[in-house]
């Protein structure tokens, strides 16, 4: 993207949002029931950036309202499961080089019954996520992109153009 003086860019305080400070195994453990309690608002926003993959700045407010969700969960997380996930995400982060979830289902049992009883979020079965989906936006549809117009392009020729016989035999080959 170019940008030119016709352009706005957001201010400093439209992109700053407090962020989700924490690891890489915390996420890995939490992902399923981040996945699925914030499944509508990474929806829209992933929605909104295939709608306009040359703007970025169009999902501002979504790409906020993904973090917001996120710290929520993790909010609410930590008030209700905390010891059984730090348990968890201790075993995921501990047992393997690559975060595996195999050596740790005892303890992710207990964090998914602990889930499920006190914040209704039912960890989802293997495949949930690559599933096709219909997501019904609230956001009004963009304008479809206008076709690019070269400036000097040649007009098409006439149907009734004459058309000489190849030299070499190589034109209608495949008809």
């Amino acid at each position: 993207m170019v940008v030119t003086k016709d352009i706005n860019l957001p201010t400093e305080e439209e992109l700053t949002v407090p962020e989700v400070n924490v690891s890489s195994a915390i996420l890995r453990a939490a992902s399923f029931h981040l996945g699925k309690h914030c499944e509508t608002v990474n929806n829209e926003f992933m929605l909104c950036k295939a709608e306009y993959p040359t703007d970025p700045r169009k999902c501002i407010n979504e790409g906020k309202e993904v973090t917001r969700c996120s710290l929520d969960f993790f909010r609410k997380m930590k008030a209700n499961c905390r010891k059984e996930f730090e348990t968890y995400a201790n075993c995921v982060d501990k047992s393997s080089t690559n975060f595996k979830f195999a050596p740790c289902r005892k303890t992710q049992g207990v964090y998914d019954q602990c889930m499920l009883d006190k914040l209704n979020i039912e960890r989802p079965y293997w495949g949930y996520f690559s599933e096709l989906k219909v997501h019904d936006s609230p956001r009004p549809r963009p304008p479809p992109p206008k076709p690019e117009v070269y400036p000097g392009a040649s007009e098409k020729l006439p149907d009734d153009f004459p058309q000489y016989k190849a030299k070499y035999d190589g034109r209608y080959i495949f008809d």
